[in-house]
């Protein structure tokens, strides 16, 4: 898993470009619920978050440490969150088909994982990599989508692999930026 970074953007006016942007590759992944294994010990129920939540903090630490002096977050924020998922093969075609979409094959994942479970495990890997002090700080969205990636190119956002673009900004509140 890797990720690709873009460049803090202090001159834009307020609340109007991201803060920061990290572009994350991997298998995006919910945190869920956790089962009891004895003794006290507590496991996640996918064994896909953990890879998922090092890959948002490696890419996270990459981007902050470009930037000298960088403290966390520490105001009211707003997130998008756009998380691409390769399409099942049964939503394409076979034999001289093969890799066309079947006109039967949804537009949209709105299968698992839940998307509010994905943004969590996604905003936890924020806090653990000094993104932002506590999740709690997220006053609310701009964008929180699940997308295939054969929507990259026509829809901002989307990757041509899995993964996710995952932008914070400065909370408009009535109007206006928080200080």
């Amino acid at each position: 898993m890797t990720a690709e970074l873009s460049v803090l953007e202090e001159d834009a006016p307020p609340g109007s470009r991201p803060v920061l942007t990290v572009t994350v590759y991997g298998l995006p992944a919910p945190q869920g619920s956790k089962s009891h294994k004895g003794n006290g010990r507590m496991v996640e129920s996918s064994i896909h978050v953990k890879p998922w939540r090092e890959a948002v903090v490696w890419a996270m630490r990459q981007k902050i440490a470009r930037h000298r002096g960088w403290r966390p977050l520490d105001e009211a924020l707003e997130a998008s969150m756009v998380f691409s998922f390769n399409r099942p093969k049964s939503h394409y075609g076979t034999g001289r088909n093969a890799g066309i979409l079947k006109p039967s094959a949804p537009a949209r994942p709105a299968v698992m994982p839940d998307l509010s479970k994905l943004a969590r495990s996604t905003e936890d890997a924020i806090t653990t990599a000094g993104g932002y002090k506590d999740d709690a700080l997220l006053v609310g969205y701009r964008r929180l989508e699940k997308r295939y990636v054969t929507d990259h190119g026509a829809i901002s956002d989307v990757l041509d692999v899995q993964g996710a673009v995952i932008r914070l900004y400065r909370a408009e509140l009535d109007g206006e930026v928080t200080p």
